[in-house]
C-alpha cells in the first residue's frame, strides 16, 4: 500500500523474489466497467459538473486499488488529488479524512509544487480549516457553536472551488464504515452542494460491514437519491479475473488446477488471493481461516518484530515511529532494526515522514483479533499514559484508548477534552458524542466537577447546546427538560438558564406556547434588581417568542426592559437580540419607525462583541428593511457587506447566509443588474432535493421565466418533486410556472397553478397579493377573449373569479392577523397591489390607461423589469383608446428595458402588441413569396387571425380597430386571395404559413 492507501504497481525498494515480489506487482485486473464509469465522473467534473461517487465492496476486493487507478490517471491530466483516510479507532478526531488528505497532499511528492502551494495559499485564506492539521496551524479561539459546523463546511466548499478554478480535483474520502459523525456530515453537505465546481468526490466504504444498525447504511441510500451522485460496486472476481490476476502476479502461465484453488479458497476476493498465491508459491500449507493465513506471516517474523506489529495493531490506522517503539519497549537500534523486517515482509509500510501502517487493514484486523484480552488492555493503557504525557495527541484517541484500558478517570477526563476539542473544530455532533459519553463516566469517577471544570448541570447544557448545533433540536430538548427536574431549586439562577435554554429550543421547534411558558418561568426565578445577564438574555428569548406567537400586548416595554438590562450588564447578545425585536414590532407600524437603525445597530454590536448570530441577523435584517421600503441603492450596498462577511467568515451556507444570498440577488434582479443577478443564481443550484436547496432554487426562478431561459423548465423539473412537501417551495414555483404558461398563452394552466399556489398561503399573508395579480392577469385575458367571442357565460365567469382574487389581494394587503396598516407592505407589495387592481379592473372591461399609470409609478422605485411590464400593458390601454402616441411613447421604453435586461418573453409580448396596435418601430413582416405576396402586414395579420377561427370582432379587439375596419380587411383579402370564403382563406393562410 503506498501512501494512498493502495497497493503499489511496482516492486518496493530491498524486496527480492519470491512473496514480497509477488505481492508488489499488482495490475488492474477485470475492473474496466468500474474505472470507465469513475473517468467518466472525472470527466464531468473537468467539464463543470461536480460529481460523487460511493464506492462499495467487501474488505480486500480492490477499492483503493481501482480509486487509486482513477487518481493516477487524474493527476497524469493535471489534476489535484487529495487522499484521506477514516480511522477504525472508536474515538477519532473529527474530519479526519479531510485533515489527513489536506496535511498529505502538502508534504506528498507527488503534489506538483503549484498545487501545493495552490493549496498553501487556500488554507492561509481559510485559518478554519488549519485547526484540522496536526500542528494546529489557524484559527484559535472559539465561534458560537451553532455555527462553527457552518464555518467549516463553507471553508471546505470554498477551499475546493477555489482549487478546481485552476484545475480539476479529486477528493478521495477512504473507508467511510469508519466516519465519524461530522465527517458523514461534511459528505452529506458535500454531495447536496457541489454543483458547478470542478471537484470528484469519491467515498469508499465496506459494504460487507454495513449492518443493519450501522449509521452509515441509511446515509448511504440518502445521497445515492441526490443528482450527481453515482454508485460503483465492486464485485469479487470471477474464476477468468482470478487467473488473469494471478498470472499478472507470477508473471506468466499458471496451471489451472492452482486458479481453481485460489479462487475457491479467495471467493474472487483478490487481497486474499495474492495472499493464498504467494503462500502457495512458498510451498506452505494452507491454513481452514484466512484470518489464520494472515496471522501465519506475522508468526515467521523474529519475536522483537512480532511484538512491535502487535502494538502497531493496537495503536489504530497508523501509529507514530517514536510512539510504537516506546510502547514496545525498544531502542531505537533495536526498534528500527525490527521495523526493517516488517517492511520488508510488506506487512507494515512507510507513511509519511515518521510514521507506518498496516499494507491492509484486514491485517490489522487479524492481528487485533489474536491478541488475548490481557495484552489489548496492557497495550492500550500503554498507549494512554504516552499520549497523556505528550503534546500533539488528540483527546479522542487517548479517551479511546483508556476507556479500552478501564481506566474511568482518565476516559471521562480526556472525553470532555475531545468534546472541547470537537466543538473549536466545527464538529457539534463529535462534541454531543464525547460529553455524552463523560456524563455516563459521571458517577464513576471521582471529583468529576473537578476534572471537567465544571458541573453536571452545565456540562450537560454543553452537551444539549452542541447536540442542538449538530441539528438534533429534539434531543437538546428532552436533555434540557430533564435537568429542569435535576437542578436544586435553591439554585434560582441556575434553574433560570434551563429554562431559558428549554425556551429557545421550543422556539426553535415552533413549540411557541411552551417556549413562551418556559421563558416566563425562566423571568420569575430572577429578581428584577439588580439586573444580570442571565435575566437580560431570558427576557430576549421571551420576546422573540412573543412576537413569533404574534402576541403584542407588552412587547414594546419588554424589549425596552430588555436593552435597558442588557446594556446595564454588558450582555452583548441580548442587547443585538432585543435590537431586532424592537425593530421587528416598530417597522409595520410606520415607514420611519427607525428599525433600519436598530438593525444596524445590531449588526455593529455583533461584530464589535464577536457574536456572530446576533451580526448575521442584524445584517440580514437592516438589508430586507431597506429593501422592502424601495431603498434599493443603500439595500445594495448593506447587502453586499452582509455576504462579504458571510463569506469570509465560511457561513455562505448558514441560515442567515444563504438568506441573505436570495436578498442579494432580489437586490439585483430588482435594480435590473441581471447580469450580476445571474451571476449569484450560478451558486443556488438547479438539482435541488433538499427543501432549503429548493427554497435557495426557487429565487431564481425570477429571473429564468423573465428571460425565458432552458433552465426555469429544469429548474421546475426538481422543485416539483418537493412542492408538496414545502409550502414556500410550492408557492414559488407555482406562481412562476403560472407566468411561463401566461407568456406561452395558456391562461387556464397559468389560473391551476396560480390557485395551487394560493391554497398554501395564509388569507392575510401579503404574497397572496403577487399570486392574485398573476391569477387576476389570466382571468382578464379570458374575459377579454369571451366578450371578444360574445361568450357572455365565460365572461361572467371570468368576473366572478376576478372578483373573488381581487377580495383575497385586498385581504393579503391588510397585513399579518393582528392588522398590520397597509404601509406594512413596504413598496412592492403595494405595487403589486396596484397591478392586482389593474388586472381585475381589465378583467371587468375597464381597462383604462390611468389603472396602468398607476402600476408603472407604483413600480417606478426602482423595479426596472415591473416598470417595463407595466408599460406594456399602459401601452395597450392607451393604443385601445385612441392616443398612439403615448401608447408609443410607452411602448419604446418598455422595449428598452426589455433588450437591455434580455426579457425574452416580455419583448416577443411587445413585439406582438407594436404589430397590431401599429406602433411606431415595431418590427414589420417580409410580405414573402406566394399567394400571400399581395397582402398588406395588415392583412396578414387579420389573416392570421380569421385561420384561427376569430370573427370581425374577436379580430377587432386584439388589433385594436373598430369591427367595420376589421370587415373591410376581410373583404380586400378575399378578393386578392380570389377565394370566396372565410373558410378558403382560412385554408390557404395555413396551407402558405403553417406555422402561424
Amino acid at each position: 500500500m503506498d501512501g494512498h492507501g493502495h497497493l503499489s504497481t511496482v516492486t518496493a525498494p530491498g524486496l527480492g523474489s519470491g512473496r514480497e515480489a509477488l505481492l508488489a506487482r499488482d495490475g488492474l485486473i477485470g475492473r474496466r466497467e468500474e474505472l470507465g464509469t469513475l473517468v467518466a465522473a472525472l470527466d464531468r467534473a473537468t467539464a463543470g459538473q461536480s460529481e460523487v461517487v460511493l464506492v462499495s465492496g467487501d474488505a480486500g476486493v480492490g477499492k483503493s486499488r481501482l480509486v487509486g487507478e482513477l487518481c493516477d490517471i487524474a493527476r497524469s491530466r493535471g489534476g489535484l488529488v487529495l487522499v484521506g483516510q477514516c480511522a477504525e479507532l472508536g474515538e477519532t478526531m473529527p474530519y479526519l479524512p479531510l485533515a489527513d488528505a489536506l496535511w498529505t497532499a502538502i508534504r506528498d511528492p507527488l503534489v506538483p509544487a503549484e498545487g501545493a502551494a495552490a493549496l498553501r495559499g487556500a488554507l492561509e485564506a481559510r485559518p478554519v480549516l488549519g485547526r484540522l492539521l496536526p500542528d494546529g496551524a489557524g484559527e484559535t479561539g472559539g465561534d458560537a457553536s451553532d455555527l462553527a459546523q457552518q464555518r467549516l463546511f463553507g471553508a471546505a466548499l470554498g477551499l475546493l472551488g477555489e482549487l478546481s478554478d485552476a484545475r480539476p480535483v479529486v477528493l478521495v474520502l477512504e473507508d467511510l464504515h469508519w466516519a465519524d459523525h461530522s465527517t458523514r456530515d461534511l459528505l452529506t453537505f458535500l454531495s447536496r452542494v457541489l454543483q458547478r465546481e470542478r471537484v470528484c468526490l469519491i467515498g469508499t466504504y465496506r459494504s460487507d460491514d454495513l449492518h443493519r444498525r450501522h449509521p452509515l447504511r441509511p446515509l448511504m441510500a440518502e445521497l445515492q437519491r441526490l443528482p450527481g451522485v453515482s454508485a460503483v460496486e465492486v464485485r469479487p472476481f470471477g474464476r477468468e479475473e482470478t487467473a488473469g490476476y494471478l498470472t499478472t502476479l507470477q508473471g506468466g502461465g499458471l496451471a489451472p488446477e492452482v486458479v481453481d484453488r485460489v479462487h475457491a479458497r479467495s471467493e474472487g476476493n483478490p487481497f486474499y488471493a495474492a495472499e493464498l498465491f504467494a503462500a502457495a508459491a512458498e510451498g506452505e500449507e494452507l491454513p481452514p481461516a484466512l484470518a489464520d493465513l494472515l496471522l501465519a506471516r506475522v508468526e515467521r517474523l523474529p519475536e522483537t518484530a512480532r511484538r512491535l506489529v502487535r502494538v502497531a495493531a493496537v495503536a489504530g490506522r497508523r501509529v507514530d515511529d517514536r510512539l510504537l517503539r516506546q510502547v514496545a519497549g525498544l531502542g531505537e537500534a533495536e526498534g528500527e532494526q525490527a521495523l526493517r523486517e516488517i517492511v520488508s515482509h510488506q506487512l507494515l509500510l512507510p507513511d509519511g515522514h515518521d510514521g507506518y501502517a498496516f499494507r491492509h487493514a484486514l491485517l490489522r484486523e487479524a492481528v487485533y483479533g489474536d491478541l488475548l484480552p490481557g495484552e489489548r488492555t496492557r497495550l492500550h493503557a500503554a498507549f494512554a499514559a504516552l499520549l497523556g504525557a505528550g503534546d500533539g495527541h488528540s483527546a479522542a484517541e487517548l479517551a479511546h484508548h483508556s476507556l479500552a484500558a478501564h481506566d474511568l478517570p482518565a476516559a471521562f477526563a480526556a472525553s470532555v477534552d475531545a468534546a472541547r476539542e470537537a466543538e473549536r473544530v466545527g464538529a457539534p455532533a463529535d462534541a454531543h458524542e464525547h460529553y455524552d459519553r463523560a456524563l455516563s463516566l459521571w458517577d464513576a469517577v471521582p471529583d468529576p466537577e473537578r476534572t471537567a471544570g465544571t458541573d453536571r448541570v452545565r456540562l450537560s447544557l454543553r452537551a444539549a447546546a452542541a447536540a442542538a448545533s449538530a441539528g438534533a433540536l429534539r434531543r437538546a430538548k428532552h436533555r434540557v427538560s430533564r435537568l429542569v427536574e435535576a437542578v436544586d431549586p435553591a439554585d434560582p439562577p441556575l434553574l433560570s438558564e434551563v429554562h431559558e435554554r428549554l425556551a429557545y429550543y421550543l422556539g426553535d421547534l415552533d413549540q411557541v406556547e411552551g417556549s413562551i411558558a418556559a421563558a416566563r418561568t425562566a423571568l420569575d426565578l430572577l429578581p428584577e434588581d439588580p439586573p444580570t445577564p442571565q435575566r437580560a438574555r431570558a427576557m430576549a428569548t421571551l420576546a422573540r417568542s412573543l412576537i413569533w406567537y404574534g402576541e403584542e400586548a407588552g412587547v414594546d416595554e419588554l424589549v425596552e426592559e430588555t436593552i435597558a438590562a442588557a446594556r446595564a450588564t454588558g450582555a452583548a447578545d441580548a442587547e443585538g437580540s432585543a435590537l431586532i425585536s424592537l425593530g421587528l414590532i416598530s417597522e409595520p407600524r410606520s415607514a420611519v419607525s427607525g428599525a433600519k437603525e436598530w438593525y444596524s445597530e445590531a449588526w455593529r454590536l455583533g461584530l464589535r462583541s464577536g457574536d456572530m448570530q446576533v451580526a448575521l441577523r442584524g445584517a440580514f435584517q437592516r438589508a430586507r428593511a431597506m429593501f422592502d421600503r424601495g431603498d434599493l441603492a443603500d439595500a445594495r450596498d448593506a447587502i453586499a457587506e452582509g455576504v462579504r462577511f458571510t463569506l469570509e467568515a465560511g457561513l455562505g451556507w448558514s441560515t442567515y447566509g444563504t438568506n441573505m444570498r436570495y436578498m442579494q440577488f432580489l437586490v439585483h434582479y430588482t435594480i435590473g443588474d441581471w447580469d450580476e443577478a445571474s451571476r449569484i443564481a450560478d451558486s443556488f443550484g438547479v438539482r435541488v432535493v433538499d427543501g432549503g436547496e429548493a427554497q435557495l432554487s426557487s429565487f431564481a426562478l425570477f429571473l429564468d421565466v423573465a428571460r425565458g431561459s432552458d433552465t426555469a423548465r429544469e429548474r421546475l423539473g426538481w422543485l416539483a418533486a418537493l412542492w408538496d412537501e414545502h409550502d414556500f417551495v410550492q408557492y414559488m414555483a407555482r406562481t412562476q410556472s403560472a407566468e411561463i404558461a401566461l407568456w406561452s398563452g395558456d391562461p387556464a394552466a397559468a389560473i391551476d397553478h396560480a390557485e395551487a399556489a394560493l391554497g398554501v398561503l395564509l388569507s392575510h399573508d401579503p404574497a397572496v397579493i403577487r399570486v392574485a395579480a398573476t391569477g387576476l392577469w389570466a382571468w382578464a385575458d379570458l374575459a377579454v377573449r369571451a366578450r371578444s367571442a360574445g361568450d357572455t357565460a365565460a365572461a361572467e365567469k371570468a368576473l366572478r373569479a376576478a372578483d373573488v382574487l381581487m377580495a383575497r389581494a385586498r385581504e393579503g394587503a391588510t397585513g399579518t392577523a393582528h392588522g398590520h396598516p397597509r404601509n406594512w407592505l413596504g413598496d412592492e407589495g403595494l405595487a403589486w397591489l396596484a397591478r392586482a387592481e389593474a388586472e381585475w379592473h381589465r378583467a371587468r372591461g375597464d381597462d383604462g390607461p390611468a389603472h396602468w399609470r398607476a402600476v408603472v409609478d407604483a413600480f417606478d422605485y426602482g423595479f426596472d423589469y415591473e416598470v417595463a411590464r407595466s408599460r406594456w400593458r399602459l401601452a395597450a390601454s392607451l393604443a385601445e383608446h385612441g392616443d398612439r402616441e403615448a401608447a408609443t411613447a410607452e411602448w419604446r421604453l418598455a422595449v428598452a428595458t426589455a433588450d437591455r435586461l434580455g426579457a425574452a418573453p416580455l419583448r416577443r409580448a411587445l413585439d406582438d402588441l407594436g404589430r397590431r396596435a401599429r406602433l411606431a418601430d415595431a418590427r414589420p413582416e417580409t410580405s414573402g413569396d406566394g399567394p400571400l405576396a399581395g397582402l398588406t402586414g395588415r392583412e396578414r395579420e387579420v389573416l392570421a387571425l380569421v385561420a384561427q377561427g376569430l370573427g370581425n370582432r374577436e379580430i377587432a379587439a386584439r388589433l385594436y380597430i373598430s369591427p367595420k375596419t376589421a370587415s373591410v380587411h376581410v373583404s380586400n383579402i378575399l378578393a386578392k386571395l380570389g377565394v370566396a370564403s372565410r373558410t378558403q382563406a382560412a385554408a390557404v393562410a395555413l396551407r402558405e404559413e403553417p406555422s402561424r
